[in-house]
């Protein structure tokens, strides 16, 4: 990742070429020309590198065709605009972080003896709302999992592409499923940023690396969990949902796990979550679930306000 979250990894597709009616000219408009897109894309290419499945990644014949049908679509006056919508088309892509797009118009009514008129625009995400459960049961160095989990909360507080904007109070919680363990300090993290999924559940396994968290039992104990709950507005459709075996959104399980609702709903009274079809209130899943194992937390596993601004 770079310093500021985008993915370093590239997909360049060079040399879209179709005829167009873009200009501000009327011959423009009338006789049409040749226009040629370059798109580079940043793009996590961990989970591809390792599938080796398409599915993983970004199909760069539909990045092609898209740019084509904007090339070949509806004209525009400037070919600034014809690039903005050519980035905007790239960015539907969930596994994209940032495009870059170059649109040349070599056949330009310029004036001069030239060889190309390019206008390059590159484009990020939007920030997007993003609910994040965190976890601890296993102490790390001298510190206990009540203060694993607060640090943990702060060090997303603290991260360049993450802007936390609400933390719920901590709970204690006993252990669900797996193993015999120790009980678990919990709590939920409400965030907006401009990562695709893919790049910020790096973002968050880098935070548990931090704090030396092993996969070696699964549902055993953990100095640090972090999961990625609902990436999206599921209210608004813009939620992203996916089965991938590295990305499943929104969380399979946190509909039925108490200790996510809880402190989602401490942070958020309103909270909804994607329940197959149904967008449901978090009030009303909680409410069919057993919450006694759910309690408050010891006050020092609270990170303080200030810490977190």
């Amino acid at each position: 990742m770079s310093a500021a979250g985008t993915a370093r990894d590239r997909i360049v597709l060079r040399g879209v070429r179709g005829r167009g009616f873009h200009g501000v000219f009327e011959h423009e408009k009338r006789d049409g020309q040749d226009f040629v897109v370059d798109v580079e894309l940043a793009v996590d290419l961990t989970a591809p590198g390792r599938s080796d499945d398409l599915a993983d990644t970004v199909n760069y014949g539909e990045i092609g065709a898209s740019a084509l049908a904007r090339i070949e679509g509806p004209p525009f006056d400037l070919i600034e605009a014809l690039a903005a919508a050519v980035a905007h088309d790239a960015l539907a892509h969930a596994a994209v972080d940032e495009v870059t797009v170059t649109v040349h118009k070599p056949q330009a009514p310029v004036g001069v003896p030239f060889d190309d008129v390019e206008v390059r625009v590159t484009r990020r995400r939007e920030p997007v709302p993003v609910v994040v459960a965190v976890g601890a049961n296993l102490p790390w160095g001298s510190s206990s999992p009540a203060e694993t989990a607060a640090s943990a909360v702060e060090a997303l507080a603290h991260h360049p592409a993450v802007q936390v904007v609400a933390r719920s109070a901590f709970v204690e919680s006993d252990p669900v499923g797996g193993p015999d363990q120790p009980v678990y300090v919990n709590a939920v993290v409400l965030a907006r940023t401009a990562l695709s999924p893919g790049s910020l559940l790096r973002a968050l396994h880098g935070v548990e690396g931090a704090f030396d968290r092993t996969r070696e039992v699964r549902w055993g104990a953990r100095t640090l969990d972090l999961d990625l709950v609902q990436y999206g507005d599921p209210v608004g459709g813009t939620d992203v949902v996916s089965d991938r075996p590295w990305l499943t959104l929104p969380h399979p399980r946190a509909a039925e796990r108490a200790f996510v609702l809880v402190p989602w709903l401490d942070a958020d009274p309103d909270a909804v979550l994607r329940v197959g079809d149904a967008v449901v209130p978090v009030a009303d899943l909680a409410a069919g679930l057993d919450t006694t194992g759910v309690r408050p937390a010891p006050l020092a596993a609270t990170p303080d306000p200030e810490d977190l601004a």
